[in-house]
């Protein structure tokens, strides 16, 4: 990764599951760590991908076009894959089809389920997500963030 937004949350988030082993014996605490960090791993998704279309347009870009592609990415909320796909394919067709072709089920799994967890959770509803569930989605979703960085230089 590249983008010094994106290493600087990946490594607060890298830091936050690391935290777990204080909650190893208080299986309630760690539901609701799970939770939180559920949350927090949809945000990753939103600025990650948000960050590499502004930094991608700003190093290209004429600064009115850059400013207006940074304005517009402000309306990018909860993406599911769909959604960053069809990002992709609004910059440049053939990203769309490198993304589309390098993500496998799981991958599509992991973006669309956290995304579709981050309200109800976020409004108290009990999802039943587990801190090793979110941990396997957040580990396919840092693939995604590369590999969308990838394509886009």
């Amino acid at each position: 990764m590249r983008n010094v937004e994106i290493v600087k949350n990946k490594q607060r988030l890298d830091d936050l599951f690391s935290r777990i082993t204080f909650f190893a014996d208080n299986f309630e605490l760690r539901a609701q760590w799970a939770r939180y960090l559920c949350i927090l791993v949809a945000g990753f998704v939103e600025t990650s991908i948000r960050a590499i279309y502004i930094q991608y347009s700003s190093e290209r870009a004429e600064p009115r076009v850059a400013n207006y592609v940074s304005s517009r990415l402000k309306r990018f909320t909860n993406p599911n894959m769909e959604d960053i796909l069809s990002l992709a394919a609004n910059f440049d067709p053939t990203w769309r089809e490198r993304i589309d072709n390098s993500v496998d089920s799981e991958l599509k799994d992991a973006v669309d389920s956290i995304m579709a967890l981050r309200n109800p959770i976020a409004h108290g509803v009990n999802t039943g997500i587990s801190y090793i569930r979110v941990k396997e989605y957040y580990t396919r979703i840092i693939r995604l963030i590369e590999l969308v960085e990838n394509v886009c230089t």
